[in-house]
């Protein structure tokens, strides 16, 4: 995207709000005669306080807008009555929609398009399941083919006809603009766009986890999985990758001696957390995020009675690739029984969990089919616990072939599906995409975290400390790019994270890492203006 092209965003700056007063004077009073000139030449709407603005920003220009509010009463309600009287259907959570506009020289449909597919994104992560607007009766063509529906009678006067109109998901699907509109891409760790054909194996009829057919379906989902870590053993669970690694706690419990958790991140973290319900003695390796555990500080960390190690491959949080082959000379060495967090890594690199004790993985991120199950990889057999809980307790589940309580054929048929897609070349394409956006993100000038030791998988881009990683994030969304930015932990640092386990276009990749260059250029000079004006 060159700085000649559009984008759109909510309006939040002093300058934004004074180039809106003064395109609602332009068409509200110069073009379309519905409320007096006067001198100033600006026309500050009388819902403006309670109004969210969508504007389309040309270089530092705001060339269109329309305005978004859900307090009751409507401008709509209050010269027709109650809109929903008007209706044949019944509404939830309405909004109205006002001050449609676009400057003349810019009004040849591409401004209007993206004001409507900005305005729907932002209406369905709002939760709005319709939008209200009176639409001037020049336009209402370009109305139609946005997906607006007529309804009830004409408002105004003769010089300013307005019909009332809505707007449901629905209706704008079914229009030209919802035609047109190209599906969310998402940049996130998980869950992933699902293909096709794995949603139609997750369709099929399902069948009895006691069957001889699902037994012959796990097995070969166990086996793909198993050759695909060099694993010896694995088991599958119901449930999520917090579950698989209870699991994992619920076996350390069973072993003696303390252990050693190392957390360089969030998920370094949980696993701490996990480890304290289950009352485990360990001690804690604890690094700044992004920051790589060196041997001398995980040896000067081990004792006579540390006998297990526990941490985060690819810990997510950061974008951090942790030493597995560190980590298992160290195991080695040591007489330490390794257990790792694979989740985040698990389909999207190369994994060899030969001398690795114990390891977790999930179906829902990399390895592209859906979320609900969870896997424990092991190397040796493991016996019954009568002091685990049932469900957590991997021996039973060995003891039943993975199959010792209710399951999903569903589930594992979508999975069984995913897992013909998984190969080198999987990986190398994950590789291939972190580089090219590594690259881009580098030659815009951005920070990345972890940049030395950064895992393939997810880039992590520190935003500047005066713009809001929410504000850019949501803009990037009701664009159709969705990148991972509403967890809590990236919130409080400010982060943005770009994830590359999906299969994505180069040119895709380029317009979404212009368009955040473009907009965070634009918010930092917007800014700037704000601090030089004192507004």
């Amino acid at each position: 995207m060159s700085k000649h092209e559009f984008f759109f965003k909510i309006a939040t700056t002093a300058d934004e709000f004074e180039q809106i007063h003064r395109l609602n004077y332009q068409t509200f009073s110069e073009e379309i005669p519905q409320h007096e000139k006067n001198e100033e030449q600006k026309l500050v709407d009388p819902f403006h306080a309670e109004n969210t603005y969508i504007i389309c920003i040309k270089e530092n220009e705001v060339i269109g807008m329309t305005a978004i509010r859900d307090k009751r009463p409507f401008s709509l309600d209050r010269k027709i009555g109650p809109v929903e009287l008007s209706l044949s259907f019944s509404v939830n959570s309405p909004c109205e929609v006002r001050l449609l506009s676009v400057k003349k020289e810019y009004r040849n449909g591409r401004v209007f398009l993206g004001l409507a597919q900005f305005l729907i994104k932002y209406c369905l992560k709002k939760g709005y399941d319709i939008a209200f607007i009176s639409g001037t009766v020049r336009q209402l063509k370009l109305y139609g083919q946005l997906g607006f529906q007529p309804f009830a009678q004409l408002t105004g006067t003769d010089e300013a006809l307005f019909q009332p109109m809505y707007l449901t998901k629905k209706t704008f699907d079914e229009s030209i603009a919802g035609r047109i509109l190209p599906p969310t891409i998402p940049f996130l760790p998980g869950p992933v766009r699902i293909s096709e054909k794995v949603m139609n194996a997750l369709s099929i009829s399902p069948i009895s986890h006691r069957s001889d057919q699902y037994k012959e379906k796990i097995a070969k989902a166990k086996d793909i999985l198993a050759k695909l870590m060099n694993s010896k053993y694995v088991h599958i669970f119901l449930g999520s990758g917090t579950l698989a690694n209870d699991v994992v706690a619920g076996q350390l419990s069973l072993e003696p001696g303390r252990g050693l958790i190392l957390a360089n991140g969030e998920f370094g973290s949980r696993l701490v957390e996990q480890a304290n319900r289950f009352g485990l003695q360990f001690d804690v390796l604890n690094k700044d995020w992004g920051q790589a555990f060196t041997r001398d500080e995980i040896i000067s960390n081990i004792s006579d009675t540390t006998g297990w190690v526990w941490a985060v491959h690819s810990e997510t949080s950061s974008g951090m690739l942790n030493d597995l082959g560190l980590l298992k000379e160290i195991s080695e060495q040591h007489q330490l029984k390794l257990c790792l967090d694979c989740i985040s890594s698990l389909g999207a690199i190369d994994v060899d969990l030969d001398g690795v004790f114990l390891a977790t993985g999930v179906s829902g991120k990399a390895i592209r089919a859906l979320t609900g199950l969870s896997f424990v990889f092991h190397q040796h057999e493991v016996q019954p616990s009568y002091t685990l809980p049932q469900y957590l307790d991997l021996g039973t589940y060995m003891a039943k072939d993975s199959i010792p309580f209710s399951q999903s054929s569903n589930l594992l048929e979508a999975l069984l599906t995913a897992l013909e897609d998984i190969n080198r070349e999987t990986f190398e394409k994950v590789v291939e995409t972190h580089s090219y956006l590594k690259n881009q993100l580098k030659q815009f000038g951005f920070t990345i975290i972890s940049e030395e030791n950064s895992s393939p998988i997810i880039l992590t881009i520190e935003i500047p400390s005066s713009l809001s990683s929410v504000v850019i994030g949501d803009i990037l969304f009701n664009h159709g790019y969705q990148l991972h930015y509403e967890s809590d932990y990236l919130q409080r640092r400010n982060w943005i994270q770009i994830a590359c386990i999906d299969h994505y276009d180069k040119a895709d990749l380029e317009k979404m890492t212009h368009l955040l260059n473009r907009v965070i250029t634009y918010e930092q000079t917007a800014k700037q203006q704000s601090l030089v004006t004192g507004i």
